[in-house]
């Protein structure tokens, strides 16, 4: 946009970018992709070019930004630093205080208590040392270098986790008004030029996987095990979901076909009784699943005898709980998986170990023994796919599809659990004659 501004035109502006309003000030008017619309100064103090906010729009008007900028640069020939002033005139805030802030308004949208653990986590671990002192409104790309630049190749999904949420709180406290100008952890056009892609450093690490061969006899050795991590092991092997999905279960979760023909959670009384329960459903709230939308589990025959001899706690609803009435942690399972490992070595077996890197197996690596067996016996890409709650297709493909082929889904637990417990079905065995 050539020429100065008019407040019609600043009203009417939707396109992201900066305008400039002309006329030697180094006024511009900043429309944010986000939809924040800010006034920036661009001024020369000491031969530095720096850039200074002057508020934003509405608050501040076209004719209030000019008089700013005007007194800045007024203030600039007489020998003064208006950025200096700006930042003295402005209470301090460290980027530790500004985090803090910003993590009791934030995640209080996060219902995963896990989640919220994670960011606070990684912040004091990998940020606060290096950025927690600095003041928000002097933080540069640099800075943030330091703090994810040691752990971009070892760490490489930490690192990237740590930037944008580095980046998160810097946004929160410039829009807080505590800084001013371009974020200084922006990846694109930033952090980018200065860091290799993640793509091009990390290495994946696949969780060890139970040998499709072992599955059958793991799993017979695991009914023999006792206690709420078995059995929740058992449950999330059945499955194929994630153990953290088994551990934070709750009775209220299963819904079963209700004599009337209705679907409703299993009655906490009767534990099942007088309900059909061979239409039943495991529901996972949007809240508890890595995607962030609800996943529909059909169960199997096996996964409904499980449940029914499962003893159900007073004082929890939790379906595999711990002593102290709380979820499992993930290294009761993986312990279990341990004592299980060891056991077959013990009485002269190999153990359960990875087929590839022969590393003993852990209880995420069973969403890989169930998706192999999957491909093996040519089930469906998108069933499979849908078992494992991914996401399936592009966005306007998942717009359009209704169903989540849920009956579908209950045949191939259904397949998957008489494949564990050596149930498969056969075909007839021919002899085949001399010359046929």
């Amino acid at each position: 946009m050539s020429g100065k501004l008019t407040a019609q035109k600043v009203k009417n502006i939707k396109i992201p970018g900066k305008y400039s309003d002309g006329g030697g000030m180094g006024l511009f008017f900043w429309v944010k992709s986000n939809g924040g619309r800010f006034w920036v100064q661009r001024i020369v103090i000491n031969g530095r070019r720096r850039e200074i906010g002057l508020g934003g729009y509405p608050v501040v008007s076209l004719a209030g930004a000019r008089e700013q900028a005007l007194a800045n640069k007024q203030s600039i020939r007489q020998g003064g630093d208006p950025l200096a002033d700006k930042r003295r005139a402005k209470v301090s805030v460290t980027f530790k205080g500004a985090a803090e802030r910003y993590l009791e308004t934030k995640l209080t949208g996060y219902k995963n208590a896990k989640h919220r653990a994670q960011w606070g986590s990684t912040l004091r671990t990998y940020a606060y040392p290096v950025l927690g002192h600095l003041d928000v409104n002097t933080i540069e790309p640099r800075d943030v270098l330091r703090a994810v630049q040691p752990i971009w190749e070892s760490k490489t999904e930490t690192a990237k986790r740590v930037r944008g949420r580095i980046e998160a709180v810097l946004s929160w406290a410039t829009v807080a008004g505590h800084r001013a100008g371009d974020n200084p952890a922006r990846w694109h056009g930033n952090l980018s030029e200065l860091l290799p892609a993640p793509s091009k450093v990390s290495k994946v690490q696949h969780r060890p996987a139970i040998a499709q061969g072992d599955a059958p006899r793991w799993f017979k050795a695991l009914q023999a095990r006792s206690g709420f991590g078995a059995l929740a092991l058992e449950f999330t092997a059945l499955t194929g979901g994630r153990s953290g999905e088994a551990r934070e279960m709750q009775w209220q979760q299963i819904h079963v076909v209700q004599p009337d023909g209705s679907i409703a959670p299993l009655d906490a009384g009767t534990h099942g009784a007088g309900a059909d329960m061979a239409g039943a459903v495991w529901i996972i709230p949007a809240a508890d699943m890595k995607e962030g939308r609800e996943h529909r589990v059909p169960l199997s025959s096996a996964m409904i005898d499980l449940l029914l001899r499962v003893p159900r706690m007073g004082g929890t609803d939790l379906v595999f709980p711990s002593s102290k009435h709380t979820p499992l942690t993930e290294a009761a399972l993986g312990n279990v998986m341990k004592r299980l490992h060891a056991a077959d070595a013990k009485a002269g077996g190999k153990g359960f170990v990875d087929a590839i890197t022969g590393r003993p197996a852990v209880p995420h690596g069973l969403r890989s023994t169930f998706r192999d067996w999957g491909a093996e016996r040519g089930v469906d890409r998108d069933l499979m796919e849908l078992s494992l709650s991914h996401s399936v297709g592009s966005e306007v493909e998942r717009a359009y599809r209704r169903s989540d082929m849920l009956e579908r889904r209950r045949n191939v637990m259904q397949d998957w659990a008489n494949f564990l417990l050596r149930q498969e079905r056969c075909g007839e065995v021919i002899r085949l004659g001399a010359g046929k």
